[in-house]
């Protein structure tokens, strides 16, 4: 297995599509993340339909039921993108990390070598050990991070475990039972740590500068995608190929869909389900539980959200 410095990203050769080594002539500036790479350098490394497997350059971390699905398949509209298909997981499962980076190349799609190659896996924002060893195969991974408020995520996160059980035939408490403990709000509900952006913002930024770091916001993102997706779009200075014309909105399903060379196409039903309802009361304990962590949030990224 070779490895190299490509760009912003590593790139992992897989040995069965190798004729033969590189020489020693084949160099690659492995001290700054710039474009220098040519692909004559490593004719000899590439399948001959001239695509191969690559480390993820850009991997969407999170956050669950903010978006992420959705951001995949829009960003997917682009040319230079190569999206793996499902949630690898890799660096917050043991059993997968243990693999190693071989077998993580091989989640990878085939890509051309001037492609983007992009993975999401929604649970590693909210996993300590993820951001270390994020940095370690790659410190100059760029990191796409989708968010929505906090309430509302938490809501979305009780309604897919929800439905995960009703599809199964097994009962599941009603959000209040899990909201609420001892009369008071549950704050060691799992739903509601997953919303305190700011204590895990704060792992992140240990190993990452904000710069390598664009937070979607999601919100916006379900009310208007295409101002969201173009500044997706200079944070991983792709050339702009995406267009208003690629979004419509589906009104039976409610929200946006996709439309690219004449095909149209929506996220699965089991996106943008009803929330269940939630005592005003309760809610407004949510709102003002999240109001703190929430500056806290901003102050780290330097920017505002319209959450309450």
């Amino acid at each position: 297995m070779a490895v190299f410095l490509l760009g912003a990203a590593l790139l992992i050769v897989q040995p069965q599509v190798v004729p033969s080594r590189p020489t020693a002539s084949s160099k690659v500036d492995s001290t700054t993340p710039k474009e220098s790479f040519r692909k004559r350098d490593f004719k000899d490394w590439i399948h001959p339909n001239e695509t191969l497997r690559q480390l993820p350059q850009t991997i969407i971390i999170g956050v669950r039921k903010g978006g992420t699905r959705a951001l995949l398949e829009m960003l997917s509209l682009h040319p230079d993108i190569a999206a793996a298909e499902s949630e690898v997981h890799f660096f917050d499962w043991e059993e997968h990390y243990g693999k190693g980076l071989q077998w993580y190349i091989n989640q990878m799609p085939l890509s051309d070598i001037h492609q983007i190659t992009v993975e999401k896996t929604p649970a590693y924002f909210t996993s300590s050990k993820v951001p270390e060893r994020v940095y370690k195969m790659n410190k100059f991974t760029r990191l796409l991070l989708i968010l929505r408020d906090p309430t509302e995520r938490v809501l979305s996160d009780y309604t897919q475990v929800f439905f995960n059980h009703v599809q199964k035939h097994k009962p599941y408490p009603s959000i209040e039972e899990f909201l609420v403990k001892d009369g008071e709000l549950n704050v060691n509900y799992k739903a509601i740590n997953r919303s305190l952006y700011y204590v895990h913002m704060q792992n992140w930024l240990k190993y990452f500068p904000l710069d390598h770091i664009h937070v979607v916001d999601g919100d916006k993102l379900i009310k208007d995608p295409f101002s969201e997706i173009i500044k997706v779009e200079e944070f991983l200075k792709l050339p702009p190929q995406i267009n208003a014309s690629n979004f419509y909105f589906n009104k039976t399903k409610g929200f946006y869909c996709l439309r690219d060379s004449g095909r149209d196409r929506c996220l699965h039903e089991s996106k943008g389900r009803a929330h269940p309802k939630v005592d005003p009361i309760l809610l407004e304990k949510l709102h003002k539980y999240f109001c703190e962590p929430n500056q806290k949030f901003f102050e780290l990224v330097g920017r505002t959200f319209d959450w309450h």
